[in-house]
């Protein structure tokens, strides 16, 4: 009999990929953003140290596993790198305090205005060499819901983490920043502090005002009109759940180029509200009335295929194939196994439901080859599948 080895006989070790981020990190702010940064780097073995001005909302990130107290930490050594993941109304402030309290880390933050925070900074007295070490940045990632217990360590994979050289930061200092967006998934785009305010504007903070108002109007809506919402109403004011208080001092604190970006929507709906009153008193084939309508979900289009598509790339169109689906566990996991096993890679996929109904319409999003082959082969293995 071969003798064997305990090194032989033992399982193999798994490990994490090693990150370029080295600890300790210390993460001021333990909500969604803070706690989901925390939870990144310490599931790779990143020592992260978390602070909070709540003492309950910094326990719950401990416990989700996101870091430990900075009160409770014993992984030795001086902190490397801070991100403060505050709320841009109190980021400069906090910027400024952690620069002074740790001399030998970068700091960066990831408040979704950089601006006013820029602005801040030059206005508290901090030395050159301590504004070297600070980085503005800024993760294009978030949930509708916050806090950390809605963390998630993925939340930042594949997202643009914007950074922001404010023109003194350092070398050093803008390469730790890149390296932790890196370590957690994200893609590092470079922008200036004006050219991200106005981008997010337009891409983050308008879609948050209009859908918010659109679901405004539905507080006074009657029952009845309610029971017939589809799922256009749900993706348009799924955001609408964000957090006021958080929104607001977003809001505030890119107020110009929110406010031109909102002008422009203003014009826009002057414009189709206007066309429309005439229709309502002289009938719907006013001149002028349909191009106007027309006109505004045309622009929309043409928006739409503007957007990015999958992994970044140019938008593709793509077939859509509907299935009824049973309101029971396992019948969604059941059908994607079985497009899987038919050979149809799914795209992308959405889920609508009916009020009152125990089934949903799964739609599922593949190449335009694949519609006819796709829908025959799920109808022979007993799928409801709805014709366009």
């Amino acid at each position: 009999m071969p003798i064997v080895s305990q090194e032989d006989a033992a399982p193999a070790r798994t490990t994490t990929p090693s990150l370029a981020t080295r600890g300790p990190v210390l993460i001021v702010g333990s909500g969604l953003i803070g706690a989901s940064i925390g939870l990144a780097l310490a599931t790779h073995g990143v020592p992260v140290r978390l602070s909070d001005a709540s003492p309950s909302a910094l326990a719950l990130a401990r416990d989700v596993g996101a870091g430990q107290p900075s009160a409770d930490a014993d992984d030795g050594g001086d902190v490397r790198l801070v991100v403060v993941a505050v709320p841009p109304d109190v980021t400069a402030d906090v910027v400024a305090r952690e620069l002074r309290a740790h001399p030998g880390a970068v700091v960066t933050d990831v408040a979704s205005v950089k601006g006013i925070v820029l602005e801040e900074l030059a206005d508290a007295d901090l030395a050159a060499e301590d504004l070297a070490r600070y980085v503005g940045s800024h993760p294009m990632a978030g949930r509708e819901r916050s806090g950390a217990a809605a963390a998630d360590a993925d939340l930042f994979a594949g997202r643009p983490w914007v950074i922001v050289d404010h023109g003194s930061s350092s070398p050093d200092a803008l390469m730790a920043v890149r390296h932790l967006a890196v370590d957690v998934g994200a893609s590092p785009v470079q922008l200036s502090a004006r050219e991200h305010d106005e981008a997010v504007a337009l891409v983050s903070h308008l879609p948050q005002v209009i859908a918010s108002l659109v679901a405004s109007r539905l507080q006074g809506a009657p029952e009845s009109a309610l029971a017939l919402a589809g799922q256009g109403l749900r993706d348009v004011t799924r955001i609408a759940a964000s957090d006021p208080q958080l929104w607001a001092a977003i809001l505030v604190g890119n107020a110009g180029p929110v406010a031109a970006t909102l002008a422009a929507v203003r014009d826009d709906l002057a414009a189709l509200v206007s066309a429309l009153d005439e229709a309502a008193v002289h009938g719907p084939l006013t001149p002028g009335s349909m191009a106007a309508a027309s006109g505004v979900v045309a622009r929309g289009n043409a928006g739409v295929a503007r957007i990015p598509g999958k992994h970044g790339g140019a938008r593709r169109t793509y077939g859509e194939v509907t299935v009824l689906v049973p309101d029971r566990p396992g019948e969604l996991g059941r059908l994607f196994g079985e497009v899987g096993e038919i050979g149809v890679n799914i795209e992308d996929f959405q889920m609508e439901h009916a009020p009152r109904q125990r089934v949903g319409m799964a739609v599922l999003s593949v190449l335009p080859a694949s519609v006819t082959p796709l829908e025959e082969a799920l109808q022979e293995r007993g799928w409801r599948v709805v014709s366009a």
